[in-house]
């Protein structure tokens, strides 16, 4: 499998999703999504131009930025545990999955301790599913509330994992309501805060999801093929 092929028809998918719906490309990056993914892979990526790369564990991310270095951002989107939000803040750039305020405290008090400010996003699980991380989309703005007083998180949008369905457009309605939800927060929160980010569409449904105001798709499969 050619990556710089598979990235080069991902760029196209991407600009043509905001062409039909008359958004300018530039407002959508790509997060390579490299779990599990080996580290020569992943090197293929970088050199074909990948500049955000997507990890789901601590652990994993740590040995792979060892060896590639931080020549590009690192992004957490995976769950992440209150005890590895110290190692969580010193290896990534942005953190996709804070759904709780005990881990806000944790990236807090971690940050503080490195003297850095790091861009989170809230996890948000719009579908209710048990089975997925994430706050309830009513808890949300008191989350928000709590956590945008911290001088060294800094919220700027939202996240969300839909359900796994084999037709794109069944969920439309998960992107949608993540950014009514969003649309409606920004309403009722801190005007320091705009919400800019919407992270949410994978491999299977990210044209949606760019036409439902994804700013950050999170590509896996499609790029680096099915995982062993």
């Amino acid at each position: 499998m050619n990556i710089a092929e598979n990235l080069t028809r991902i760029q196209r998918r991407i600009e043509t999703a905001c062409s039909r719906c008359g958004r300018d490309p530039d407002t959508v990056r790509l997060v390579a999504v490299s779990k599990t993914v080996p580290v020569d892979r992943i090197r293929e990526a970088i050199a074909a131009g990948v500049q955000i790369l997507g990890e789901n564990y601590v652990q994993e991310a740590r040995t792979k930025i060892a060896v590639l270095g931080k020549a590009v951002a690192w992004h957490c989107i995976g769950h992440l545990q209150t005890n590895k939000a110290a190692r969580a803040v010193e290896l990534f750039d942005v953190i996709h999955t804070l759904d709780r305020i005990e881990l806000a405290m944790a990236l807090e008090r971690a940050a503080e301790q490195k003297n850095k400010v790091i861009p989170v996003l809230v996890q948000v699980n719009v579908s209710g599913e048990q089975s997925k991380h994430g706050i309830a989309p009513v808890a949300a703005a008191e989350l928000i509330r709590q956590v945008a007083p911290m001088r060294h998180l800094h919220i700027v949008g939202l996240m969300t994992i839909p359900p796994l369905l084999p037709n794109p457009e069944d969920v439309r309605p998960y992107f949608r309501a993540l950014r009514q939800l969003r649309d409606e927060l920004v309403t009722r929160i801190p005007t320091s805060l705009n919400l800019a980010e919407l992270s949410m569409g994978m491999s299977s449904d990210f044209e949606v999801a760019i036409e439902e105001g994804a700013t950050l798709v999170r590509v896996g499969t499609a790029i680096f093929g099915h995982r062993t």
